[in-house]
């Protein structure tokens, strides 16, 4: 039974559902969009269908608005023709051939209920209505932070900035952020009123402001603001660009430093103190150094309170101590203080020692010891005259002293701690003894009459004095323990003879050498122009001889009146065909002569073939 009454109550319900059909089917119906939204400026394009039982066709279409509750027709359509429309929205309606109404240039005041209304005869009136939105995109938010910034110590919620977004439609509304996070109204800590303003235009702008209490660490904070609006249905926001705000606080913690480190100042460097607070605005500063009893020497008129640097020029032993800097807050009136101790590394009382310090003589041998002191560790080089590193550590020993040996040797005191820091010391290392000739110009070659120097050169300390037994124009040059003097005199009979003495003395002995003068033989190498004309001539002048002399003794041959065979010389009596090889024998009876003459001018000999027999071929 039960099975029976759930399959009549089936039966009932497609019943019910088949005449509901049956009864739509046969009435106008009337299809429209409920919304359509639309940029200001657009189209707007809204629908209309409906349907008519049995294909019928509408007799008028009816387009209208709705206004405080009232229709505002805007036109009327039978048939193909619009018959009437509304003045207010001429030139900027058009309805198609689908029957949908098209609005141009839509502005706010379009954003309307339209209604459409068909009529159809017998099957009666029909109608339905749509909504039409007109939104705009607000401009891109403004932000504007507080410029003369703000304390942390204001009693008062100060302003951070200030956030603007124009020409918007339906009105939009804004939110604040801090570092990414949206902020709340809080009540003593955090306001943000906004106001709405309708331009004429009909669109929005939208205004706020961000009041809050700040704190030291909000000197580093990003606050934007988000302008948010509706479209088509859905939210949308648009960010404006993050500012920092300028924060106000009072220093906790005040840095002194010196630059460069303390470690590695030393004597006449130039030195900044550096004083730093983590205060904003930066405080006013001074700066201190302790005297003796405890007392504070004021530095401020050296330095730049603003900045905090103070400067320290050439520093010196002395300026070593500890230094003080002390900050002011001109707001609250509160200071905060900060030592500092600046260490100026030095080297002082570079002593150099010799043992023995008794007058040393040539043989002798001697330590050099060096001392220096200093608040560093120090090494110590030993250098010659001439720069040379002879040496390391505090102590250098020299043997076998000579006259050679450099005079002055350097100690050079070096901390390698402070790159720079150096002294120096010199000492005089002076070998005692009589002079010591070391050069002379002996023996010199020379010519009658010639004008000559004569030199003589000596070592020897004290610094000795030198002198000629001849008279003259002396010349002395001093190098290092050298002594040299030149003496140009003119050449005579007395000096040839007895040559010249150059005596050196000082307090401690005297030396003293000859110089012997010898005439010098002309060389071949070495003749005069007159001497060599001369020579020339007789040359001439002996080949004449012996051509006329060869002629005549082969004149006096051809006539047999000269007999032949003389052992070890040339024949000639011989073939006829060796005749034409004749050769004429020269010997001088003045070799000795002759040598001398050829004899260098520094006494060296010519060479054994110089001094030969001479042939000579007159063959040709």
């Amino acid at each position: 039974m039960a099975g029976g009454r759930r399959a009549a109550g089936l039966a009932l319900g497609w019943g019910c559902c088949l005449l509901l059909c049956c009864a739509a089917a046969g009435k106008l119906e009337v299809s429209m969009p409920a919304v359509v939204e639309v940029e200001s400026g657009g189209t707007a394009r809204i629908e209309c269908n409906f349907y008519i039982p049995g294909n019928g066709s509408y007799t008028y279409i009816n387009w209208s608005y709705i206004d405080r509750n009232n229709r505002v027709r805007l036109c009327h359509i039978a048939g193909s023709e619009i018959l009437e429309e509304n003045v207010d929205y001429k030139g900027r309606l058009s309805v198609g051939e689908d029957n949908t109404l098209s609005i141009s240039r839509v502005t706010m005041q379009d954003a309307r209920t339209f209604v459409c209304q068909v009529g159809a005869g017998s099957h009666g009136v029909g109608e339905n209505r749509t909504e039409l939105r007109v939104y705009k995109v607000p401009e891109a938010p403004e932000i504007v932070a507080n410029p003369a910034g703000i304390s942390v110590q204001s009693s008062d919620i100060p302003q951070i900035a200030h956030c603007v977004s124009k020409n918007g439609f339906p009105p939009p509304n804004i939110t604040w952020h801090k570092n990414g996070e949206q902020l709340q109204p809080e009540e003593k800590m955090v306001k943000i009123p906004a106001t709405l303003t309708r331009e004429s235009s009909g669109l929005y702008t939208v205004s706020s402001t961000l009041f809050a209490h700040v704190t030291r660490e909000d000197r580093n904070s990003l606050y934007h603001c988000t302008v948010h609006y509706w479209l088509r249905g859905q939210r949308h926001a648009m960010e404006s660009r993050r500012i920092n705000v300028t924060v106000f606080y009072p220093a906790e913690h005040v840095k002194l430093q010196v630059m460069p480190s303390s470690a590695l100042v030393k004597e006449g460097d130039d030195v900044k103190l550096v004083c730093e607070a983590d205060g904003n605005p930066a405080p006013v500063f001074s700066f201190y150094k302790r005297g003796l009893e405890d007392s504070w020497q004021d530095l401020s008129s050296l330095a730049d309170t603003n900045s905090g640097v103070l400067n320290l020029h050439d520093v010196k032993k002395s300026s070593s101590g500890l230094y003080r800097c002390q900050t002011l807050d001109l707001d609250d009136m509160r200071q905060l203080e900060k030592d500092v101790e600046l260490v100026v590394n030095y080297i002082e009382g570079v002593h150099v020692k010799m043992e023995p310090s008794s007058p040393l003589q040539e043989g002798d041998s001697v330590r050099l010891s060096c001392d220096a002191h200093s608040p560093v560790a120090l090494d110590y080089q030993w250098r010659d005259e001439k720069g040379r590193k002879v040496g390391e550590g505090n102590q250098l020993f020299l043997s076998n002293l000579t006259f050679e040996t450099s005079s002055n040797f350097s100690c050079k005191v070096i901390a390698p701690s402070v790159p720079g820091l150096e002294q120096s010391k010199q000492v005089a290392v002076a070998v005692h003894g009589k002079p010591r000739i070391v050069a002379i110009s002996s023996p010199l070659y020379v010519q009658q009459d010639e004008v000559v120097n004569l030199t003589c050169k000596a070592i020897a300390f004290p610094r000795p004095s030198v002198h000629w037994n001849v008279n003259g124009t002396a010349h002395e040059y001093i190098e290092n323990q050298h002594i040299a003097s030149n003496l140009t005199v003119r050449v005579n009979h007395d000096l040839l003879r007895a040559g010249a003495m150059c005596r050196v003395s000082n307090a401690l002995g005297i030396s003293e050498k000859h110089i012997q003068l010898l005439v010098e033989s002309i060389r071949k190498d070495q003749k005069t122009p007159e001497s060599k004309g001369v020579i020339i001539v007789a040359i001439i002048v002996c080949i004449l001889v012996v051509a006329v002399l060869g002629s005549v003794i082969y004149f006096l041959h051809k006539k047999g009146k000269i007999p032949c065979g003389r052992a070890g010389k040339q024949d000639i009596t011989k073939p006829e065909a060796r005749k034409d090889k004749i050769v004429v024998e020269v010997k001088s009876d003045k070799l000795s002569e002759e040598a001398g003459l050829l004899q260098g001018a520094n006494g060296e000999k010519r060479p054994a073939a110089d001094q030969s027999e001479k042939y000579i071929d007159l063959r040709k």
